[in-house]
């Protein structure tokens, strides 16, 4: 089993990507190609410097922050990112997903099951252009949405997150 994962960067103390300070982790690898992108050089997979699930957990338990996974899509590298978020998860750390496919895509692929019990919110859909809104809470367009995830996972549909602040 894979445990490195391919990181192009690893942001401390953001507060762009979720509520609060919060560790972004931007994983190599998009094959959504979203035209107007904000990080094109992302869409390589094989981008980034490989860095091992220790070394990404070193640098969050290091942070004391709770953490977003960005990219790219951070769901194309899933097999480890679910052993991540796995033990970001049990260190009681909420996490952020940002991911180009939306919640119907993905809800039931087998390896997002696996994932799905350690994501809080995952922001979901693909970047438009057209729909570029910067005056939106931790998303680029009117498309994409912020789910909560467990609650969506109890009720068997899309949940939108609340803000609380």
């Amino acid at each position: 089993m894979k445990t490195t994962l391919n990181v192009l960067k690893i942001i401390d103390g953001t507060t762009v990507d979720g509520p609060g300070f919060r560790t972004s982790i931007y994983f190599a690898g998009c094959n959504h190609h979203c035209p107007g992108c904000h990080n094109p050089q992302s869409w390589d997979l094989n981008g980034g410097t490989p860095l091992s699930i220790d070394e990404i957990m070193a640098r969050i338990i290091q942070n004391d922050f709770d953490v977003t996974f960005s990219g790219g899509d951070p769901l194309l590298q899933i097999e480890p990112l679910t052993q991540l978020a796995q033990k970001i998860h049990e260190s009681g750390k909420n996490i952020w997903c940002y991911t180009g496919y939306k919640y119907e895509e993905i809800i039931n692929d087998l390896s997002f099951i696996k994932i799905a019990p350690y994501i809080d919110v995952i922001v979901d859909g693909r970047f438009e252009l057209a729909l570029r809104d910067t005056s939106l809470l931790f998303k680029g367009s009117s498309n994409q949405r912020l789910i909560d995830l467990q609650k969506s996972m109890t009720v068997g549909k899309p949940v939108i997150w609340q803000s609380s602040f």
